[in-house]
């Protein structure tokens, strides 16, 4: 029996029997991407991007972004194969036919989007705080809990609210660049190069801090049950929302550089003054805290699909009947993301959450290798050039040893 008959994928926009709303489209799909990527990477990375790769950040970004690039299309490739929730742990099932693998692999990816959404929720409290003079605790409980309903209500609702801060979040990058460009007393882009071997392993160091600003794009992977015609849909979302992520990394970070925001602690809030430092502040508060919400829906997903293939406690693959979304997965979601955002140091949730990821999506990329030659497999809508699995799985693995060399 082919493996494509385990779960197949209503293409209309109504759910059926117990399934979830399909109503998100390539365009919704791709900006909702680009608002967790977005807000996880420059609003939180990016000064300690700078402090390991120095004036060669936007190098970092590229390699970050290339590794992502070229792990997205593996995903591509596989989320047209199988348009399911569940992304990395269902493909690394079916890559490797191991259930076990399977089962690792979506405990591996819950760890590590549980402590990304943390590691975000703690940066938009460090922003947050500014505004706001209340104890950590108790911010990082509100904020979490709010969102935690938000993602419960409808995934319209949530991925709506998603993008519509996630235009804000590139609004106020753009901004920023001008800024940064503005202020440079030279555009000299060969400060950019690495000028010795300590600067190009200070690449490599920035590198692997500056992935953690690529991993919104699983998001997309889990939300091929909503989405029509996800076997289109779904690789176009991913792709888009990679290059669209590149392109405002190396552009935000060399204007940052230029611009003399290397060497603060906040090197985009650095180019601004007064009342235009209070608004970005703002912005910037608003495009972390969005990142912790996509994350929570990410990982209600996760939850929901691996009930749905026998991975998860049955409870999570109930749908609530009005809503149309998994309220139990959501609610552990929630309670699981603020329990490892209360009680981990920030400095450790980011190490941690980069070396889950790169460790997940190297077994996604090893899977893209031996699916392809699998007769058994369905049919690609977007089949991943043959080159991409094995240089991916490369790239992941390189980025991941760069931080013990």
């Amino acid at each position: 029996m082919a493996l494509s008959a385990d779960l197949p994928p209503p293409q209309d926009s109504a759910p059926p029997e117990g399934g979830l709303a399909r109503v998100l489209g390539v365009w919704s799909l791709t900006i909702y991407g680009v608002s967790v990527v977005v807000g996880a990477g420059v609003y939180v990375a990016l000064g300690q991007v700078i402090a390991r790769a120095g004036s060669a950040a936007p190098l970092s970004f590229l390699l970050a972004g290339l590794a992502a690039a070229l792990t997205g299309l593996c995903y591509a490739d596989l989320a047209s194969r199988w348009p399911h929730a569940a992304g990395a742990a269902l493909f690394v099932e079916k890559g490797f036919r191991s259930p076990l693998l399977g089962r690792l692999t979506g405990l591996a990816l819950t760890l590590a989007v549980g402590v990304a959404a943390a590691s975000i929720a703690s940066g938009a409290v460090k922003f947050a705080a500014v505004f706001l003079p209340i104890p950590s605790w108790l911010a990082l409980s509100a904020l979490i809990l709010a969102f935690t309903g938000l993602a419960a209500l409808g995934v319209r609702e949530s991925t709506r609210f998603a993008a519509l801060i996630g235009v804000l979040e590139i609004g106020g990058l753009l901004v920023a660049a001008a800024a940064g460009v503005w202020r440079a007393p030279e555009r000299d882009l060969a400060v950019f190069l690495p000028q010795d071997a300590a600067q190009w392993s200070g690449v490599g160091s920035g590198a692997f801090i500056a992935f953690f600003a690529f991993i919104g794009f699983e998001a997309l992977a889990n939300m091929g049950e909503e989405t029509r015609d996800p076997a289109r849909a779904t690789p176009r979302a991913i792709l888009g929302a990679v290059a669209i992520s590149v392109v405002l990394y190396v552009l935000v970070s060399g204007a940052a550089i230029w611009g003399g925001g290397a060497g603060h602690d906040n090197p985009l809030l650095a180019l601004f003054e007064g009342r235009a430092a209070f608004a970005f502040a703002l912005v910037g508060v608003l495009a972390v805290a969005n990142g912790a919400l996509v994350e929570i829906v990410m990982l209600a997903r996760l939850y929901f699909g691996m009930a749905r293939q026998g991975r998860a406690p049955a409870i999570f693959a109930r749908v609530h009947a009005r809503t149309r979304t998994p309220l139990a997965a959501t609610l552990a979601a929630g309670c699981f993301v603020l329990a490892v955002a209360l009680f981990l140091p920030f400095e450790r949730l980011l190490v941690l959450s980069n070396m889950l990821t790169l460790a997940v999506f190297t077994a996604v990329d090893v899977a893209a290798m031996r699916v392809r030659g699998d007769p058994q497999a369905p049919p690609s809508a977007m089949r991943a050039p043959a080159f991409a699995p094995p240089m991916a799985a490369l790239v992941c693995a390189g980025l991941a040893l760069s931080e013990f060399f």
